[in-house]
């Protein structure tokens, strides 16, 4: 343990830790812009400067670390002067529209900018602009980009994905797609999590709400709407919404107010894609010998965008069930155009979803089997769906909650957790044992394969089937280790869940930005709550679902569930990894 000052208080933390983690240890504010812990402690934007007795210079308080007897001080004139100076200069090469910015509000150097009372800037403007298509997933603006690296860091040290580098020498260095690539012509997952952890509006993902108004407002359009289980965790986290007025209820109220005519639950695809997804698999387990293994599922996808560029050999081992979203699009333009005799050409599907790659799955060429059109035609994340109830002065809080639409608005608490990590492979464990053994097991027998641990595995034994290999992974970081695993033949697996984003959806790229808080877990223990009180806690037990099959698609991996409810993922073509060219 090390003793040391800072600001007259008495610290003591263990040898090792940084002047800003000591600090924190006692209340004492540092601001931070660059810094993200255990990504990204470089030290590159000197607003963290601290003084210490006896040195010349200031230092970063995120890089340097306690001594015995330092003595800190945070906040001096000197330390002062300095931040603001660095600030200025930071914000000099920054475009400070802040009122047309995608993060206004919501800004790490807006803040800072604030907190340090800059009301002017002496040093001459030099913002560089480099054009970048807005019709791209995600969207770099450089003239907003303070070089903090992030973006880097998140792609590099946790998705390992390697897309963005340090581009330019000088005075001319900064962030750009590496290997000289264009970012449409990279294999980007489009996990959008460079986008979540950008202090600034430097990196967005596409912007799709004005393609929604313009259909909301055509009175010869019917909108339906789906909405994602993980975005009901994260919804109104910036809508000043306290938890317990964050009801799923009341978002639909608001969907209402926004004038969707028709408000359904992706929730009731999760549950069909467990009846598909889990039939699969059994199908596959019981005839072992005529296919590839493991399975893995393919709801996510970032997942599948990664398997295609990065393995794949392996692509042939995804089960070929799409998406919930995907499902739900085809079910819509399908089955219930008949049932509200609408056409299909005529209904507007719009998702909103935790996720940057949804924008990219409902455009896949091959994902139009109910009528032709695309099954879902726009998908918003959870941060547009609450720029459009800014925008539409929808105050959640004063609407009576609503229920959502039938019959597709049904779910089950194996369908709501498909929001968090581990959540698909425990519905498909659930339905899978009622498959072979025609009775449920414990909702609750599968809790291994739950938590936050980046590489889970387990094994179960269904009666009748015998014993079941399976793993759960969340982050394409974890993603990577677990295939060269199963490509050396290091650990088998029968069924296997990957999930793009640490903590699987609820800390997806398009859920609501917290800058430097984590929030996956906490958001995927609402889903496992919501789950645990839910009245039914199996797919296959979805009344909605059975009517469907019963009514319309015969049954799991029949000829017309096929058709509408499965994919050819070589239907498409990635851009390879650059080592596999």
């Amino acid at each position: 343990m090390v003793n040391l000052t800072i600001d007259g208080m008495k610290v003591t933390v263990p040898s090792g830790t940084t002047i800003l983690d000591a600090a924190r240890t006692v209340s004492i504010k540092i601001p931070t812009l660059c810094y993200l812990r255990e990504v990204n402690e470089i030290a590159a934007c000197r607003i963290c400067v601290v003084e210490v007795e006896g040195l010349e210079r200031l230092v970063p308080a995120c890089t340097t670390k306690v001594a015995e007897g330092m003595v800190v001080h945070t906040n001096t004139d000197r330390v002062k002067r300095t931040r603001r100076v660095n600030l200025r200069l930071i914000l000099s090469q920054h475009d400070s529209n802040c009122p047309l910015c995608i993060r206004n509000g919501n800004c790490t150097l807006q803040d800072l900018a604030r907190d340090n009372n800059l009301i002017y800037n002496p040093y001459p403007k030099n913002i560089p602009n480099k054009p970048w298509s807005i019709s791209n997933y995600i969207i770099r603006d450089e003239s907003k980009c303070v070089k903090c690296m992030r973006c880097i860091q998140i792609c590099d040290k946790v998705q390992g994905m390697h897309i963005w580098d340090v581009v330019g020498t000088g005075s001319r260095t900064t962030v750009g797609v590496s290997l000289n690539r264009k970012l449409k012509d990279a294999d980007c997952a489009l996990c959008g999590q460079c986008v979540t952890h950008c202090p600034v509006g430097a990196l967005r993902g596409r912007d799709d709400t004005q393609q929604v108004y313009r259909a909301l407002k055509d009175p010869e359009i019917t909108t339906v709407v789906q909405v994602a289980p993980a975005v009901r965790s994260a919804w109104a986290e910036n809508l000043g919404l306290s938890k317990d007025q964050a009801t799923t209820g009341r978002m639909v109220a608001a969907l209402r107010r926004l004038g969707f005519d028709y408000i359904f639950d992706t929730n009731f695809t999760a549950d069909l894609t467990i009846m598909e997804e889990g039939s699969e698999f059994l199908e596959r387990f019981t005839h072992k010998d005529q296919y590839a293994w493991p399975m893995f599922t393919s709801c996510c996808p970032g997942w599948v965008r990664f398997v295609k560029s990065q393995y794949p050999q392996f692509v042939d081992n995804l089960s070929t069930a799409k998406s919930p979203q995907q499902m739900f699009g085809a079910v819509t333009k399908s089955y219930f155009a008949e049932k509200i005799g609408v056409d299909p050409h005529k209904i507007f599907v719009v998702s909103i979803m935790p996720c940057t790659a949804k924008k990219s799955e409902c455009a896949q060429p091959n994902q139009n089997d109910a009528c032709g059109d695309p099954d879902v035609d726009i998908v918003l994340t959870t941060r547009e769906l609450e720029r459009m109830l800014r925008g539409e002065n929808v105050d959640p809080t004063t609407l009576p909650e609503s229920e959502f639409d039938s019959p597709l608005g049904t779910g089950t608490g194996a369908a709501v957790i498909f929001g968090a990590t581990g959540g698909v492979m425990d519905a498909a464990l659930r339905s899978a044992y009622y498959l072979v053994t025609g009775s449920n097991p414990d909702p609750d027998t599968f809790t291994a394969v739950r938590g936050m641990d980046g590489w889970k595995e387990a094994s179960f034994t269904i009666p009748g089937a015998g014993e079941v290999k399976v793993a759960v992974v969340s982050g394409l970081g974890n993603t990577r280790r677990l295939m060269e695993a199963i490509n050396k033949g290091l650990v088998e697996y029968d069924f296997v869940e990957v999930m793009a984003c640490p903590g699987g959806c609820a800390g997806g790229g398009g859920q609501p930005i917290h800058d430097g808080c984590e929030m996956a877990e906490e958001r995927g223990n609402i889903l496992w709550t919501l789950d645990k009180n839910a009245k039914l806690r199996f797919s296959h037990e979805n009344p909605d679902v059975q009517a469907l099959y019963a009514e319309y698609l015969e049954k799991p991996l029949g000829h017309k569930s096929h058709h509408l409810l499965h994919t050819d993922h070589h239907g498409w073509e990635m851009p390879l990894n650059p080592k596999l060219k």
